[in-house]
């Protein structure tokens, strides 16, 4: 199992935060696991996204702020939010434009080398989740991934330690966060402007009355195909 480290003490964007000097500041944090998501999105329309199907941070940036605003608060928390991905070496230039849109809408990037094929950023997000949940109060923690595996139980360890936990995903792929007691969950479509338009998806929790039909995602000739070749 990953676990958020007990003994933080740096940060992923390479600074020492904490403080013992005064009480710690609140903070909203958001994170976004870039892997997941991208992988998610093309399992959940059956294609690979472009960018009317892919999300918008800009909208995303602005649902996250006012959901840190408290009514009649007189200091309202610090809000920060983190995209973590992982950069295959020959898609570094391809890339680069994105990374550098996403700090234009106030994202900071933690960027890492896939070098093999089992490389991921999940114990990086866990660390800088620590990291933060030392520094400051961290009153609201968002999280967009929809992987059940490494974060469940991290997740709801800060639920029960106070912080007011969010998973963001797609509810066809996060099933834990959905049947927790102690997180909450919005699937990502439902944040306003996320999409330039709907996605080519009928999800099981929002049928219509009348139903709905679901297309294949693969021809039935090609997936017998498949099947033939695997038993030959």
């Amino acid at each position: 199992m990953t676990e958020i480290l007990d003994d933080a003490t740096g940060s992923v964007d390479g600074h020492d935060e904490f403080s013992s000097e005064g009480p710690r500041p609140s903070l909203d944090l958001l994170v976004w696991d870039a892997p997941n998501i991208d992988m998610t999105l093309a399992n959940v329309i059956g294609a690979r996204p472009t960018a009317a199907s892919r999300p918008r941070f800009d909208a995303i940036a602005a649902w996250f702020v006012e959901g840190a605003e408290e009514f009649g608060a007189v200091q309202p928390p610090e809000v920060e939010a983190c995209v973590f991905a992982n950069v295959p070496p020959q898609h570094a230039t391809s890339l680069q434009r994105w990374v550098e849109a996403l700090r234009s809408f106030g994202y900071a990037v933690f960027a890492r080398p896939k070098l093999q094929p089992d490389d991921d950023i999940d114990q990086s997000m866990l660390d800088h989740i620590s990291v933060r949940a030392h520094s400051h109060r961290l009153r609201r923690l968002v999280v967009f991934s929809g992987d059940g595996r490494n974060f469940a139980e991290p997740l709801e360890d800060l639920a029960r330690a106070g912080t007011e936990v969010v998973v963001v995903a797609f509810s066809e792929v996060a099933g834990y966060a959905i049947s927790s007691e102690l997180l909450q969950f919005v699937d990502i479509e439902d944040v306003p402007g996320a999409f330039v338009e709907p996605l080519d998806r009928v999800r099981l929790d929002a049928l219509p009355t009348d139903g709905a039909w679901l297309r294949p995602t693969k021809s039935l000739r090609d997936a017998a195909g498949l099947f033939t070749a695997r038993r030959s």
